[in-house]
């Protein structure tokens, strides 16, 4: 009979400790969705400033452009 009630109190402990962390993820659940319209809202209220990007000055020339062509050409006219 020992074991049994062993068993008994095991499995009450098993359900009690699920059914625990069952509540509390749900509870996680509706705070993150409570959060997120929070959230949502406060970002209507108050928007986020957006950058503007400074524009990028076009790439200069460098003097190995000149090699690098003369050096196709070369390549070409001896293929």
């Amino acid at each position: 009979m020992l074991d049994l009630e062993l068993l008994n109190t095991g499995l009450l402990i098993t359900l009690i400790g699920m059914g625990v962390v069952f509540s509390f993820l749900i509870i996680l659940v509706f705070a993150m969705s409570i959060m997120s319209s929070v959230v949502r809202k406060l970002n209507e209220i108050f928007p986020e400033q957006v950058a503007s990007l400074a524009p990028v000055p076009a790439k200069k020339s460098s003097s190995n452009d000149e090699e690098i062509a003369i050096a196709i050409a070369a390549t070409r006219v001896l293929s």
